[in-house]
């Protein structure tokens, strides 16, 4: 399995710090390059301030993608879709949800929940997000494009 991004930024609050560590080193295996935006710590954060910090690094195209890790994954979600040209994708239930956000929208931001999801597959869930190629065929470009 080849990456198919070579630089991503990922960030969580208090309730995803332990799942982020995991899949930092995860994604280190992979000689992908790792820019961690926060927490640092246990003590309590809001989840919006960290999509915002991912949302930005994205959009100045100083990563390609990014990885955001809260208790459920939805408040990131929810945080991060506000912003055009951000699709975060939440995908607490393995490696389809994975696969289909990349293939067919495109996702450049996956969404997981620490609370929802065990280590071993979020790992999977990441590796299948961070090699699936959008398809691009017209049908699916021509949806993206409605939301843009």
């Amino acid at each position: 399995m080849t990456p198919i991004f070579k630089k991503i930024v990922i960030a969580s609050d208090h309730a995803g710090f332990f799942l982020k560590k995991a899949l930092i080193k995860t994604l280190e295996s992979l000689s992908i390059t790792v820019v961690d935006l926060g927490t640092f710590t246990e003590e309590s954060t809001d989840y919006p301030d960290y999509a915002q910090h991912v949302v930005a690094s994205i959009l100045k195209e100083e990563s390609q993608a990014g990885v955001l890790i809260c208790g459920t994954g939805i408040g990131m979600s929810i945080a991060a879709n506000r912003h055009s040209g951000i699709r975060a994708a939440v995908c607490n239930e393995g490696t389809t949800s994975a696969r289909l956000a990349r293939a067919h929208n495109n996702a450049n931001i996956l969404c997981l929940g620490e609370r929802l999801i065990g280590p071993e597959a979020a790992k999977d869930t990441l590796l299948t997000f961070m090699t699936t190629a959008f398809e691009g065929n017209e049908r699916h470009c021509r949806r993206l494009s409605k939301i843009t």
